[in-house]
């Protein structure tokens, strides 16, 4: 998991806009607790991979370990705020799918920056849709 997509919601939890994308290192947290304050976040969903039979894959403990360090380091900060995994299958496909006929020329359509962000956004859209 070195890069984090990041998408929000409208106010009125409809509409699912990519964000950002950023590295996962030392400022991971802190950074994403700036996006929180900023966008006045009430809710965290983080996609969860698993393979199409709904085994783990090979980071799938690592994003349940990150879930919770996050959980933690939240708490610390005293913001309660719940955080779901969700299922992930296929997001990425999806987005890669999105950007090969986006028309962006191929130097663009590589860019894994893209494809987590249009992931991040396909998976908050998922959630919001299954809350309706």
């Amino acid at each position: 998991m070195s890069r984090i997509g990041v998408a929000v919601s409208d106010e009125l939890k409809k509409f699912a806009f990519g964000r950002c994308v950023i590295e996962n290192n030392i400022n991971t947290l802190a950074v994403l607790l700036k996006i929180i304050e900023e966008e006045n976040i009430s809710k965290i969903i983080i996609g969860l991979p698993v393979k199409l039979n709904f085994s783990k894959t090979h980071v799938t403990d690592d994003v349940i370990n990150f879930a919770n360090a996050f959980r933690n380091f939240l708490v610390s900060q005293n913001k309660l705020i719940e955080i779901i995994l969700l299922d992930e299958r296929l997001t990425s496909k999806l987005a890669e799918y999105h950007i090969r006929n986006s028309g962006l020329k191929k130097s663009k359509r590589r860019d894994k920056n893209l494809v987590d962000l249009i992931s991040a956004e396909i998976l908050l859209q998922n959630y919001l849709d299954s809350q309706k």
